[in-house]
């Protein structure tokens, strides 16, 4: 990380970066196999962006072609670092973005901060309508 963040909330281990930015507190959401993490069905279950992407498809979203503020339209990014997706946060209607650290805290941060280790850059950025938001 290379830019300054502000904690929003405390640790917890329930679930993870790619639960926060779909709003889902009740999962962890994983590729990975295992009964343990959740994950879309008819998705890949690897790290790839495609993967991620054909997921977040399925949730309502949309590849978008710019990471700027749009009323009416909630927006996640995926960071990848080698061709594999290492972090997703979700844009906040202000602006600003919030992401999950790990099992950490939930932060709240600029985009580009985040860029770099150990997360990589921007591999894509997604936006849906708000009326179709999920929280868990």
């Amino acid at each position: 990380m290379t830019g300054s963040f502000s904690i929003d909330s405390p640790f917890d281990t329930r679930y993870n970066c790619t639960a926060w930015a779909v709003g889902d507190t009740t999962r962890y959401w994983d590729p990975s196999k295992g009964r343990r993490y959740y994950w879309l069905k008819a998705c890949p279950r690897n790290y790839s962006v495609e993967s991620y992407r054909k997921a977040f498809e399925q949730l309502g979203y949309k590849v978008c072609d710019h990471d700027h503020l749009e009323k009416q339209y909630e927006k996640i990014a995926l960071f990848a670092k080698n061709g594999e997706v290492t972090h997703a946060a979700r844009q906040l209607a202000c602006g600003e973005w919030t992401s999950k650290i790990g099992t950490g805290e939930d932060i709240r941060h600029a985009l580009r901060a985040l860029c770099g280790d150990p997360y990589g850059d921007v591999a894509l950025v997604m936006k849906r309508r708000t009326d179709s938001t999920i929280r868990g």
